[in-house]
């Protein structure tokens, strides 16, 4: 089976260096993968970020997608919720032609008060304006016009993939299960889930509908490859600590998330499964003893960009080739 390879764009950065160069360095990154074989390119949406974290995805899809010819692009998550969902319509159909069908997208509540709060949106309310958007969404998407607040409305364009575009409802718990059952949307937990997907799989049958569950293999471990781990972790150690710091400060106890383990240095970032540095060859063997995919993070948290191209370089120059069938 060939490895399922992505990049993981989420922009974050250290303090006071610029954003310019990396947006630019991460379309010049997407472009490089696009032509060598790697499979997808993912992107993910915070707001308020200390780091920068990408708060705008559909821009950077739009840009990928204007930059590459084949790659996969996915939004893992978008916080639907805080948009308008016909304007939210709109864009993604727009986003849809553009990319000829590449984009897909994983639905997304949220789980922080103050992303609700900075776009006017009541956070206490999340659950009915997730139900109302996805509503509007599929309704938007399809043939006939639909009555909106009081009038008959239609939604153009049309989205280029049919019925509408790829996409899931994400989530960690058993209402957002629920949720993707009673849609008829495949459900999308971060980690491998069994309990939760249980639900999912039971709410299916009550509905009578069909879906499928898909979750990451290692849940968002993310790796960085380097022909020299010890001096790699010694040089970017501080960079992969910057971006788990701020996400491990987001925590919310009713809210599992995976690798959610507390890292407050370099030594204990190390010692969890939130980063891994590996050789190529390291990787190749996993890859022959069952792995079956990797995201290699090469922007992580304000990480020199020489050091972000040589991992990629690593995994389209010795990790790819070596596993050609």
């Amino acid at each position: 089976m060939p490895l399922l390879s992505a990049l993981r764009l989420n922009m974050t950065n250290a303090p006071g260096a610029g954003d310019a160069d990396r947006y630019r360095a991460a379309l010049e990154m997407a472009s490089y993968a696009d032509t060598h074989g790697v499979t997808a390119i993912g992107c993910e949406e915070h707001h308020l970020a200390a780091t920068g974290w990408l708060p705008a995805p559909l821009l950077l899809a739009a840009a990928v997608a204007g930059c590459t010819t084949n790659i996969r692009i996915s939004i893992n998550a978008l916080l639907i919720p805080l948009y308008d969902p016909v304007r939210l319509a709109e864009d993604i159909a727009v986003l849809d032609h553009l990319s000829a069908g590449r984009v897909s997208f994983v639905a997304g509540i949220g789980y922080r008060p103050a992303e609700y709060h900075a776009v006017g949106k009541d956070f206490r309310r999340r659950g009915r304006l997730m139900d109302e958007c996805l509503d509007v969404l599929l309704k938007s998407w399809g043939d006939e016009p639909f009555e909106y607040h009081g009038q008959l409305i239609e939604v153009t364009p049309k989205p280029y993939t049919k019925p509408h575009p790829v996409f899931f409802i994400g989530g960690m718990s058993a209402a957002a299960a629920r949720r993707a059952a009673r849609f008829g949307l495949p459900f999308s937990p971060p980690m491998p889930m069994p309990e939760i997907e249980a639900v999912y799989r039971d709410e299916l049958a009550r509905h009578g509908k069909q879906g499928f569950v898909f979750s990451p293999e290692n849940g968002n471990t993310v790796t960085h490859l380097t022909t020299d781990p010890e001096a790699a972790w010694a040089r970017c150690g501080e960079y992969f600590l910057h971006e788990a710091t701020e996400y491990s400060s987001w925590a919310v106890a009713e809210v599992p998330r995976p690798n959610e383990s507390p890292t407050a240095t370099v030594a204990e970032l190390r010692a969890s499964a939130k980063v891994e540095v590996l050789t190529p060859d390291e990787l190749v063997a996993q890859c022959r003893s069952g792995r079956t995919g990797v995201t290699l993070h090469p922007l992580i948290g304000g990480l020199p960009l020489d050091e972000g191209w040589e991992s990629l370089r690593l995994l389209v120059e010795r990790v790819l080739p070596a596993l050609k069938p």
